[in-house]
């Protein structure tokens, strides 16, 4: 009797068993799929900006509402390619990460070219004036760099090599110092190449003359 038993519970198992779940062993996908998750975090190369940026100064603004006191930031940030593209821009925000964020937009909207030289210089002197700031631009081909301040920051990003800037004003306001700069090389006029032709012709023109 107890051998009849045991065959009949041997049977009984074996006809239970397609039922059972198979086990997960090693080779065996996962039912949540943990592993192709890992395998789709794949990390994107940052797209690296054509425009380096520098930030001339944050200031903490407090604003006294009726509720009480707000407080925000203000940023102040130049953009420039070093190929004669440079900007200024102002962001303000209650976050710093955000503010910085909006004067990047705003000193890609205000982007000037500037007319450089084939020696990385100015084509003439200029003098311009915003606010209370003033400044005073010199081309000195071959002869370096000498600024200070914001100006030779905007100069800097603007892809300027050899100049002399000053500021002839009192002004230490950051701001008004770059923007004085920007209007000055906004009154740049690109530096007139002569041909060999035109100054054959010139030459020719002189010996008859004589």
């Amino acid at each position: 009797m107890n051998e009849h038993k045991t065959q009949n519970t041997g049977e009984n198992k074996g006809t239970d068993t397609p039922n059972t779940p198979a086990p997960q062993g090693a080779g065996a996908p996962h039912a949540r799929g943990g592993g192709d998750r890992r395998a789709r975090r794949v990390r994107r190369p940052r797209v690296r900006s054509e425009f380096d940026n520098k930030i001339l100064g944050i200031r903490r603004v407090t604003r006294v509402v009726a509720g009480g006191r707000r407080f925000s930031f203000s940023v102040t940030m130049v953009i420039g390619n070093g190929a004669g593209q440079v900007g200024v821009g102002i962001g303000k925000a209650s976050d710093t990460a955000l503010a910085i964020e909006k004067a990047t937009r705003d000193a890609k909207k205000h982007l000037i070219t500037v007319p450089l030289t084939d020696d990385l210089s100015i084509p003439h002197e200029v003098r311009a004036k915003y606010d209370a700031a003033q400044v005073l631009l010199i081309p000195t081909p071959g002869k370096g760099f000498k600024a200070g301040s914001a100006v030779r920051t905007v100069l800097e990003l603007a892809g300027v090599k050899h100049v002399t800037a000053k500021i002839l004003s009192r002004s230490k306001n950051h701001l008004n110092n770059a923007r004085a700069t920007v209007v000055a090389l906004k009154k740049l006029k690109p530096a007139l190449k002569r041909t060999d032709d035109s100054a054959k012709k010139k030459s020719e023109t002189k010996n008859v003359s004589k």
